[in-house]
């Protein structure tokens, strides 16, 4: 046991003043600290010789776990719902643009490489995220942090990071099936999806005010334990819905980026996350064999050339079409030009899950290495790469551009136009969110069925009634969400119904039309909302006549108590809108 700790110890201690050495002279000589941590475990891993310096590998990979995770969510509490909201669709844009192109790319790279399938799959992904970590650090040092182009960067990597935790699951699944079709892809972004809503909704409801509770007491240290407290906690139930730890970490730290004690959790947080995060990256490094990176020097430049230039065409087109100038839409893309963490959780996973070959990891350190050095001074010269660029570009596609770059940016609606289009999408989105709702409700009724805990919880051994028990009590809890969802589709239907009759036509058979119109889609709606309902809940779906012992009871309790789920239902929607709209943090 004493021997135990002391192997350890020392290679804790390795490992820190390695990376302790290593950052001093990154700092003299204004270099990433990212790029000097993997660097540090290069020099201290197996692979270089004479001997390793690292007695216990897997405490290291252990500890380097719990780096992912601070990792992750610190990456979470950056995450900002207004900032994303001015700059949503200019960062929509450019961020599909460029992890289609990239993984497109990656893909076939790897096929042209004559690479297994898994391989070119993994190696797209990897090449699809830009690094947070090296962008906001390579902005800051050039002092572009709260420039206009920055600000669009920042919404982009939010909307990345959205897209990783996506293909974090895909890759899973790909990964346990060695396939992945369309129903598949469906099935896994439904319950994905459905999951991130439940999660951010009951999260924002209930994590800041425990949280601003907790501060009342005034203790650094109990607000540090309990925010511990609910990362870990959120990770452990993560992992057992077999989704991946990083994406445990990220929800959280989003969700308590809501909070009104942000501020201070980073400054108690960011010295543990450096910590961790520095055993992360040097773990990163320990990895990488020069004998692969010589081995494989040939697809190593192609791989990095394609990161610069399709990371930099596709960020700067997708800027480009939503009205940017060209200097702003360069800034934007040579800003994205690289790869990281991620990138290295992603490999991290294809080796987990042995899926992958021993030569991708290194190869995407190596990619990384490149790009995160080139990242600082292709900022600094995305102006003079724009004139370069200009120079080849003719002059009448130049005009073009000025001409609908001016054109995007007179775009104005009107206030009424404005409002009803504000009303429109604000009603989508409540519509969209409590269906996400039902349909987590339902689902987790069906998985909690198929445990011992759902047999326990019911005490009835006939199987029809203990379905019917279940999906009953399903029904019941997602009563107000599917009264909700009726009362928007009703009056988005009223207004469509405005819109698409015309008032030229006899005014009774206008009133007419449109009266069948609002009456029409939502009974339609509903309709296809309980087949959808009926689909997922295959499982425990009860037999007809006791379904219709169940629509019986819930018809009576929409009739004796509709009003009670919709004050309650407006309750907590008012709750959720007070707690974003407290959050004045602007990201860092």
């Amino acid at each position: 046991m004493h021997t135990h700790i002391l192997l350890f110890i020392q290679d804790l201690a390795v490992i820190m003043l390695a990376a302790g050495l290593i950052t001093i002279l990154c700092h003299r000589f204004k270099q990433p600290v990212v790029f000097g941590y993997i660097i540090a475990g290069i020099i201290i891993g197996p692979h270089t010789p004479p001997v390793s310096l690292i007695s216990d590998e897997m405490t290291v990979r252990t500890l380097a776990e719990a780096g992912v995770i601070f990792l992750m969510f610190s990456l979470g509490l950056e995450f900002n719902l207004h900032k994303l909201g001015k700059v949503g669709v200019a960062a929509s844009v450019a961020a599909l643009a460029e992890i289609v192109l990239m993984i497109w790319l990656g893909y076939g790279i790897g096929r042209f490489f004559h690479w297994a399938t898994l391989d070119s799959i993994f190696l797209g992904a990897i090449l699809a995220i830009s690094s947070t970590t090296i962008i906001i650090k390579a902005l800051d040092e050039l002092g572009m942090k709260k420039e206009s182009f920055a600000q669009l960067i920042f919404g982009i990597l939010i909307l990345e990071d959205i897209f990783a935790i996506v293909i974090l699951a895909l890759l899973s699944n790909i990964a346990s099936t060695g396939s992945l079709s369309l129903k598949e892809i469906i099935t896994t972004l439904t319950r994905l999806s459905s999951f991130l809503v439940v999660a951010f909704v009951f999260g924002f409801l209930l994590v800041p005010r425990l949280l601003a509770y907790i501060a009342k007491f005034k203790s650094a240290e109990m607000l540090l334990i309990s925010v511990l407290g609910l990362c870990f906690g959120f990770c452990l139930l993560v992992v057992k819905l077999n989704y991946s730890v990083a994406l445990g970490a990220f929800v959280m730290g989003a969700i308590i980026a809501e909070s009104k004690q942000l501020k201070m959790i980073e400054n108690l947080i960011m010295p543990i996350r450096d910590m961790f995060s520095a055993i992360f990256f040097v773990s990163v490094g320990m990895l990488f064999d020069p004998k692969i990176v010589v081995h494989y020097f040939v697809p190593i430049v192609i791989i990095t050339f394609a990161v610069v230039v399709g990371k930099i065409l596709a960020c700067s087109v997708g800027a480009l079409l939503t009205g940017r100038d060209g200097n702003t839409a360069m800034r934007v893309g040579t800003g994205l030009a690289q790869i990281g963490e991620f990138s290295f959780i992603i490999a991290t996973l294809g080796i987990t899950l042995n899926v992958t070959s021993n030569f991708l990891y290194p190869i995407a350190v190596a990619v990384s290495a490149i790009t995160t050095l080139l990242t600082p001074y292709l900022i600094k010269h995305a102006d003079k790469l724009t004139r370069c660029v200009s120079i080849f570009v003719p002059k009448k596609l130049v005009t073009v551009f000025h001409l609908y770059t001016s054109w995007m940016q007179s775009i104005h609606p009107r206030r009424s136009q404005l409002n009803l289009t504000k009303s429109i999408n604000r009603s989508v989105r409540h519509i969209i969110i409590n269906l996400f709702i039902v349909i987590a409700i339902f689902l987790s009724s069906g998985y909690m069925a198929k445990t011992e805990f759902g047999k326990i919880a019911t005490q009835i051994t006939n199987a029809h009634i203990q379905k019917m028990i279940i999906w009953g009590g399903a029904l019941v809890l997602s009563l107000p969400s599917l009264i909700a969802v009726y009362r928007k589709i009703k009056g988005l239907s009223m207004i469509l119904a405005e819109l698409s009759v015309e008032n030229s036509i006899e005014n009774r058979l206008t009133l007419r039309i449109r009266r069948i119109i609002s009456e029409i889609i939502p009974v339609l709606a509903i309709v296809g909302i309980m087949f959808l309902i009926f689909t997922l809940s295959a499982s425990i779906l009860p037999p007809v006549e006791l379904l219709a012992v169940v629509f019986v009871i819930v018809t009576l309790l929409i009739i004796g108590l509709l009003p009670w789920f919709i004050r309650l239902h407006s309750k907590l929607q008012i709750s959720l809108a007070e707690t974003l709209n407290k959050n004045t943090v602007e990201p860092k």
